[in-house]
């Protein structure tokens, strides 16, 4: 009953956000633009020269991280390679993908894509240990560590640290002499999670929590891997 709330729920706020980015033709409202029209006018304002209306069709979290007058500045000293965008984002590879993130408190989150007029969950939603992005990592790395998976655990170490460890090591220094450490560690980075930012530089990635910790990722492989953690060093 509660998976069944919890997806009803989801469904529910998808439909809202859907219904807030494409429009509602109602009464004398004019419905809004879909992806594909809003795509093609904001790359139609960058071309002709109208920053103010390409700027007004950024997000509100685009809008914070660049103001009006640097986004203008950006405009005018690179002319060149803001036509080359405004060109590329008039031919897309493929037709436009209306997705929602639904975020738990804990900091898992669950995609859903819109197809055929219904939303849909994303497979990445069964994916219980993925790697793919530093944060699906670290709540994999999480979930593995309170289900006592040492198996998967082993996944994270970096290949520069598997030489001489194995799952029964990890699961004798983890249940051993650095219980206590590993709960606290663990716990800190779980509770700084749902509000975590991820700097990413090339195939790194770093993720501060607690008082001034820091969580060190390595991608290898197309994985993203825990590369400095008490056990893993």
């Amino acid at each position: 009953m509660a998976a069944a709330r919890f997806f009803e729920s989801v469904t529910r706020r998808a439909s809202t956000l859907l219904f807030c980015v494409l429009g509602c033709a109602c009464g004398s409202t004019p419905p809004a633009k879909g992806p594909r029209e809003t795509l093609v006018d904001y790359a139609g304002a960058l071309e002709q020269g109208r920053v103010e209306q390409a700027y007004a069709l950024l997000s509100d979290e685009a809008k914070k991280s660049i103001p009006l007058e640097a986004f203008r500045r950006m405009v005018k000293e690179n002319p060149e390679e803001v036509k080359d965008i405004a060109h590329s984002l008039t031919r897309p590879a493929g037709p436009p993908l209306v997705t929602a993130t639904v975020t738990a408190p804990n900091g898992d989150s669950l995609l859903l894509v819109y197809e055929d007029g219904e939303w849909k969950v994303d497979g990445s939603a069964i994916d219980l240990y993925g790697q793919a992005t530093p944060k699906a990592a670290v709540l994999a790395f999480i979930r593995a560590f309170h289900n006592k998976r040492y198996d998967v655990l082993m996944r994270f170490v970096p290949e520069a640290k598997t030489e001489g460890l194995d799952a029964a090591r990890l699961k004798k220094a983890w249940e051993g002499e650095m219980r206590d450490e590993m709960e606290r560690e663990v716990q800190a980075i779980e509770a700084a999670l749902p509000t975590a930012r991820f700097e990413l530089l090339g195939e790194r990635a770093t993720m501060g929590y607690g008082a001034g910790g820091t969580l060190a990722l390595v991608r290898e492989r197309g994985a993203w891997k825990i590369e400095d953690i008490e056990g893993f060093r």
